[in-house]
């Protein structure tokens, strides 16, 4: 016997097209460079005017644009607190987009907004395996501080391990839990409407 699935079900679970998940990919790249490369050029502002058209065009083409959007308040406010922490436990400091001193800058926390529109399209694959989702975390979190800093948008302080091994953390948890409150998000979309 055959199991059935249902119109609900089978649109939750509908993968992206490859055309979407390349455009999700090459958005969340440029806005990514151009928030480590703006802030290392002294143009903080550069990273977030260049994420907010692909931010826009997620929401716009998202399922649920409420949802998405709201996914996308909560990493941001999720990365506003993890990158302060980060800075008030002396393990990363930052020049460039400081509103306020020994809190995160405006172009990290556009970052954070960035990762989480990958959540329904290129990394969707991740949300099922929170596992692999908290090991990509893991290694992806720490590689990508460690590339910003190589580029001059921010500084690692020592010992560095340490502050790579904080953020490792810091990933390693985040990224499954934002991951299921997409899931979720998406689901309770699904189930009860917009």
């Amino acid at each position: 016997m055959l199991a059935q699935t249902s119109p609900a079900s089978a649109k939750r679970d509908a993968a992206p097209s490859t055309v979407a998940v390349l455009v999700n990919l090459a958005g969340f790249q440029a806005g990514w460079f151009a928030c480590v490369l703006g802030a290392a050029h002294g143009v903080p502002w550069l990273g977030p005017l260049v994420a907010a058209p692909v931010l826009t065009w997620h929401l716009a083409t998202a399922r649920h644009p409420g949802r998405a959007a709201l996914l996308l308040a909560v990493a941001a406010l999720v990365g506003l607190g993890l990158d302060t922490l980060l800075i008030r436990a002396e393990r990363i400091a930052f020049s460039e987009g400081v509103l306020l001193e020994g809190w995160a800058p405006y172009w990290m926390v556009c970052l954070w907004a960035l990762f989480a529109s990958t959540f329904e399209v290129s990394l969707r694959w991740l949300r099922e395996k929170p596992v692999l989702a908290a090991l990509f975390g893991a290694l992806g979190g720490p590689l990508a501080y460690w590339a910003g800093a190589r580029l001059g948008a921010a500084t690692l302080l020592e010992p560095v391990w340490a502050g790579l091994l904080l953020v490792s953390l810091v990933y390693a948890l985040a990224t499954p839990l934002l991951m299921l409150l997409a899931r979720e998000l998406e689901a309770g979309a699904v189930e009860g409407g917009p």
